[in-house]
């Protein structure tokens, strides 16, 4: 039976009714998309924890050859072990402790593993071919919860249906056209939900104290100047300083350089601020990416740019007329 926390987080995903009726030993391997969300709920996992977060911890130290015991659900010498090689190899301080920091570089390793198989993907998949294109498609289904079928590389009712699935879910045409830069398209998604998810849990704790906050005014020359000396910073997941940062954590860590307090999610950040008509130099500027209503946003630089934290290349400008983001662009606020 799964405990409260777990069942909340389940509930969430395709394969709920499935999952509800398992053993966790049986899912944790199938489903990567609960092991993130159950490290997330779960915030820091310290030496001498034990329990479901544990298990998923050592499940995803193992798949990426830091872990070679037993998967038994406590954090004690060998999975500390593991966690520090873990955080050396990736620049973070090194604790042995399952840290938000930790958990989020988890994540992104392993998603990053997903997508390299993407570059196999050598043609579009169709009802009834057999091949290891297939087998590609149903493990990036399966990783964020849509398949729940025998990997077997068969297009056939179960993959159709975790594909109409996911195409209902995000508003995508994957049953007529799976290919590479689609599926990329869902990774993506899928991604910035979960970052959506990290940011909401967050804000929640402070978002009455950010709304009091007295805004003192921003330097748009300050504003630019430090986005700016930023670009080529990488995408982390909750990424909120130097070492990296998601698109709302890009936002609040240059407003916080110049004393202001803004709200951490995006769609706060949107109410947060005042409505301007058309965008001037340091506005901030919002689209609608994988979900109704704003779920992206940077700062506007003028002569049509913008810069933000992207998932695919970090810190980067773009430009607003580009045909992906025109069409995506809500319009532009300002922080006083």
């Amino acid at each position: 039976m799964l405990n409260g926390t777990v069942e909340r987080i389940a509930k969430h995903t395709f394969l709920y009714s499935y999952v509800i009726s398992q053993p966790f030993a049986v899912y944790v391997d199938a489903y990567p998309v609960l092991q993130n969300k159950i490290l997330l709920e779960a915030e820091e996992i310290k030496f001498g924890d034990h329990g479901e977060s544990v298990k998923v911890l050592q499940q995803k130290l193992n798949k990426l050859s830091y872990y070679d015991d037993e998967i038994d659900g406590d954090l004690g010498l060998l999975t500390e072990h593991a966690l520090k090689k873990f955080q050396n190899d990736h620049n973070i301080e090194i604790t042995g402790q399952g840290d938000q920091e930790t958990i989020y570089a988890l994540i992104q390793v392993e998603l990053k593993e997903h997508l390299k198989k993407l570059d196999h993907l050598s043609e579009s998949i169709y009802p009834g071919l057999h091949s290891e294109d297939v087998k590609i498609v149903q493990e990036s289904l399966q990783f964020f919860g849509y398949y729940e079928g025998k990997i077997d590389g068969i297009y056939g009712p179960l993959t159709k249906k975790a594909l109409e699935k996911a195409e209902e879910e995000h508003d995508m045409d994957l049953v007529n056209e799976v290919t590479a830069e689609s599926l990329s398209t869902l990774y993506e998604t899928e991604q910035q939900e979960v970052e959506e998810e990290i940011n909401n849990s967050s804000s929640k704790k402070e978002s009455e104290n950010v709304q009091k906050v007295e805004v003192k005014g921003s330097n748009h020359k300050n504003v630019i100047q430090l986005a700016q000396s930023l670009i080529g910073t990488p995408y982390v997941w909750g990424g909120t300083s130097r070492n990296g940062f998601d698109c709302s954590g890009f936002l609040q860590y240059i407003f916080k350089e110049q004393n202001i307090e803004i709200p951490r999610t995006v769609n706060d950040i949107w109410n947060f601020g005042s409505h301007v008509d058309a965008p001037s130099v340091g506005d901030l500027v919002f689209f609608e990416t994988y979900k109704p209503g704003p779920s992206h946003a940077g700062i506007y630089i003028g002569n049509g740019k913008f810069i933000h934290a992207g998932t695919s290349n970090g810190v980067t400008t773009d430009e607003l007329n580009s045909s992906y983001w025109q069409q995506r662009y809500l319009g532009a606020k300002r922080v006083h």
